[in-house]
C-alpha cells in the first residue's frame, strides 16, 4: 500500500513539472508559428520572394521546382487584391488566416485566363463591392473572410533552371495590395 501512494505521489509531481515546463516555454515556441515569420520578412501588402537558404525569418524554398513569394495583409480598412500575370508554366496560391488555417487556394488552371485576380474582403465589404461592382473588379474572384489578418503564398514553377528567371519574374510583378 506504501508503494502504491509512493507510485502516485511521484506521478503527480512529475505531471505537475511537466505542465510547468510547458507552460513556462511556450514564449519561446509562441513566435515560431508561420504568420509571425512572414511578418517578419518586411512590410505588408509586398509580395516577398524567398531565398533557397532560410532568411533571417526562417523562411526558405522548400520544393526544388517551385519559386516563392509570400504577402502578409489587414483586410480591417480595406479589400486586399491579389494579382499576378501569366507565362510560366504553373502557378498557385494558397490564402491563410493568422493561425495558418488554409482559407483559399488557387491555380492557374482554375482562374479565369490563367491570371491571379483575386479579392479578399470581409463580410461587408464583400456585400458593398458586390453592390458597387466596381469597374475593373468585375473579373475578380471575391473571396469573403471572417479574418481579417492573413497572409497569402504565391508559388510559380520552374521545371528547369533555365526557368528560373521567368518564374522569379512572375512573382516580382505580382501584386498585394489594398482594392481601390
Amino acid at each position: 500500500m506504501l508503494k502504491l501512494l509512493l507510485a502516485i505521489a511521484v506521478g503527480i509531481v512529475g505531471a505537475a513539472l511537466l505542465h510547468l515546463v510547458i507552460v513556462l516555454s511556450l514564449p519561446t515556441f509562441s513566435d515560431r508559428d508561420a504568420y509571425s515569420r512572414v511578418l517578419s520578412e518586411g512590410e505588408a501588402f509586398t509580395f516577398h520572394i524567398l531565398d533557397q537558404k532560410p532568411d533571417a525569418a526562417g523562411l526558405a524554398q522548400e520544393d526544388p521546382f517551385l519559386e516563392t513569394a509570400v504577402c502578409s495583409f489587414d483586410t480591417e480598412e480595406r479589400p486586399v487584391q491579389l494579382t499576378a500575370g501569366s507565362g510560366v508554366p504553373f502557378w498557385s496560391l494558397a490564402v491563410y488566416d493568422p493561425a495558418s488555417n488554409e482559407t483559399f487556394s488557387i491555380n492557374d488552371r482554375t482562374s479565369s485566363g490563367g491570371k491571379l485576380d483575386v479579392i479578399i474582403a470581409t463580410p461587408l465589404q464583400a456585400t458593398a463591392l458586390r453592390k458597387a461592382m466596381p469597374e475593373g473588379l468585375n473579373q475578380s474572384i471575391l473571396i469573403e473572410s471572417a479574418q481579417t489578418q492573413g497572409y497569402a503564398v504565391l508559388r510559380a514553377m520552374a521545371p528547369q533552371p533555365s526557368y528560373r528567371p521567368l518564374a522569379a519574374a512572375f512573382l516580382s510583378s505580382a501584386g498585394c495590395q489594398p482594392a481601390e
